[in-house]
């Protein structure tokens, strides 16, 4: 029950930029996890559906985007272990890939206001709230047993890194990633995805207040959350071309556009090893 692939296939990536500077990077594949629950995707949700088992709950609730990866795997994990799905859907009705799949695995999609979305456990409440067989899950899986899965991204990585890095939308997997790289004593950084989102480091130290080994960089989200330009399409090209690798434009190549930059700018000493952590969510590349 709730298993899937863990220990997760470690590649080197070889780049002009980390061999002038002497670093060397590599990149930890979450995205093999599975083809549709990938990445921090199904590591977020693994205690959650575990949790909602053990409570006899059979009707997992969440919130999401359009274009939600989190929902998109919510709804696939449902259907494998026999669960009932929905979700509420931010902004006027859409039809896209991503919803179309969500509809395909069973899952019941309720589209509301940007204004009603805000209010999340009343939309629960309001449309669930008599239905005890009803499960919360909050937008993006986030909580305190998300968290705990993220705490897992290093099992069974027995090489030494001086950094481990993954792209920050909402401060869950990074704290994971903290607690995890805490264990090695390896320095944890985000690379945050969001324009204006500073606050996001207060989130993340209420998650693990204890811990002050991460590190979250705020300057390359390049426009603010989803927002793409022609720079950052060709770079996804040529690092596909370059290494057989996808990245999604949302996520994982701003992380590497990021790490990049850093580089360059002499920001980690000679001779660092950085672990990347490729959180899947590719199918959001379709979006383009």
């Amino acid at each position: 029950m709730l298993n899937l692939l863990h220990e997760t296939p470690i590649q080197k990536i070889n780049h002009p930029v980390f061999d002038e500077n002497k670093i060397e990077v590599f990149l930890k594949r979450d995205d093999l996890i599975h083809p549709f629950v990938s990445g921090n995707k199904w590591r977020k949700l693994k205690y959650v559906l575990a949790d909602a088992k053990n409570q006899h709950k059979n009707h997992l609730v969440s919130f999401g985007g359009a274009y939600s990866n989190h929902l998109l795997a919510l709804a696939c994990a449902g259907a494998m272990y026999g669960f009932k799905t929905s979700a509420f859907v931010r902004g006027e009705e859409v039809r896209n890939h991503i919803l179309l799949l969500c509809k395909t695995w069973g899952m019941q999609l309720y589209f509301v206001t940007r204004e009603n979305y805000k209010n999340k456990y009343e939309l629960f409440n309001s449309y669930f709230g008599n239905d005890i067989n009803s499960y919360f899950i909050d937008e993006g899986g986030r909580g305190e047993l998300a968290v705990k899965g993220c705490a897992e991204i290093l099992n069974g990585c027995t090489e030494k890194f001086s950094h481990t890095i993954c792209a920050v939308g909402t401060g869950t997997t990074l704290a994971g990633l903290a607690i995890a790289a805490s264990r090695q004593n390896i320095i944890a950084e985000g690379i945050c995805v969001l324009k204006g989102a500073e606050e996001m480091n207060n989130d993340v130290k209420l998650l693990i207040p204890n811990l002050d080994n991460w590190h979250i960089h705020h300057q390359f989200y390049r426009g603010g959350y989803a927002k793409t330009d022609e720079e950052l399409m060709q770079f996804i090209k040529t690092f596909a071309s370059s290494t057989g690798i996808l990245l999604d434009q949302v996520y994982t190549a701003k992380m590497m556009m990021g790490v990049i930059q850093l580089v360059k700018e002499n920001y980690y000493k000679p001779h660092s090893k950085l672990l990347l952590i490729h959180t899947g969510g590719l199918l959001g590349l379709l979006s383009q």
